[in-house]
């Protein structure tokens, strides 16, 4: 293929023509939509370093997942903030918590939407580890049974997803376990597999409250350095019982997704975390970048790494671009 046999632009003379050989399509389809629901009514708490994002009460959280349905995005994953913490979590696994009020809550209005629920301790522990504390280490075998109980709780409400985002050894077995046991096999886990102990978190846990009370979550989560352990880590979710696997975050990590679609074959999901959805904002509040096509452009690269999925903060927006024709 040698010019001027070979001419690459003629396929990109015009839009009609790009459009027919683009060899990545970002569809709606593809998006989840992250939300925050917090205890008590009326509340819209903006997340300031997350512009558009909120702390939403029950009643709120119906207004923005109407708009989510009204806009084809197929699901939405929850995160809690309780009224109380405490140093086991309980409420991640009080059947009456705001997680479990919401996916009911939901459900009831909008029984075709996907309902995914984050399950990890941290936005419940009054320390904000993800796990049982003792003698200010992380406990791994006892915190299994904890978010065990969590997922259950979680699908008793109506929940059409687990995801477990704690990166202890072992959580999706005794997550599966638990569901098979009370009879839920049919409900899928989306596990963060690859979760790597990342700086792109900050807004976050602004966002739920999660930020460690002391030391870090380095010796859970994993070290950004590596890439063959985020293999290991996978396979072991798979073999578990994982029926999606996640990489998180996206954007520094598009080698892993590339790497963990290829190995498995799997349905691979990304996310497009907090710190990656603030910096957009910022530099375009500046004026600095073209948000839309920046947007675009990131999620795009994230599909042709190879997710399947992609949890991101600018759903809403996407979905609407992706209306428009961009």
């Amino acid at each position: 293929m040698r010019f001027p046999v070979y001419r690459p632009r003629r396929l990109r003379a015009s839009e009609t023509i790009r459009r027919m050989v683009r060899e990545t399509q970002l569809s709606v389809d593809d998006l989840i939509y992250p939300l925050f629901v917090t205890y008590g009514g009326g509340v819209k708490k903006p997340v300031e370093s997350m512009p558009g994002v909120y702390n939403l009460s029950v009643d709120n959280l119906l207004a923005e997942v109407d708009q989510v349905n009204s806009l084809g995005i197929p699901a939405i994953l929850l995160f809690g903030i309780p009224e109380t913490k405490d140093a086991v979590g309980s409420g991640a696994y009080d059947d009456s918590g705001v997680v479990q009020e919401a996916i009911r809550a939901v459900k009831k209005e909008f029984p075709g939407l996907l309902v995914i629920t984050d399950v990890c301790l941290c936005e419940f522990t009054d320390h904000g580890h993800c796990g049982v504390i003792r003698d200010g280490r992380v406990l791994n075998d006892p915190t299994l049974e904890l978010l065990a109980r969590s997922a259950l709780s979680h699908v008793r409400a109506g929940a059409d997803m687990v995801a477990p985002s704690d990166m202890m050894d072992g959580r999706v077995g005794a997550i599966r376990e638990a569901l098979d046991r009370e009879g839920y096999q049919d409900i899928p886990i989306m596990a963060y597999s690859a979760k790597y102990a990342s700086a792109y978190y900050g807004p976050f846990r602004e966002a739920a409250g999660s930020a460690p009370q002391f030391g870090d979550r380095k010796a859970y989560q994993m070290d950004p350095p590596n890439a063959l352990e985020a293999l290991r880590e996978t396979a072991l979710d798979i073999e578990e019982g994982a029926d999606i696997v996640m990489v998180k975050p996206a954007l520094a990590y598009m080698d892993i997704i590339k790497a963990v679609k290829e190995e498995f074959g799997y349905p691979v999901a990304a996310y497009n975390v907090s710190g990656e959805y603030a910096m957009v904002k910022a530099a375009a509040a500046k004026g600095w970048l073209d948000e839309r096509r920046v947007v675009l452009e990131s999620l795009t690269g994230m599909k042709r790494a190879g997710a399947d999925i992609i949890l991101t903060y600018h759903a809403k927006d996407v979905a609407q671009w992706l209306q428009g024709g961009h």
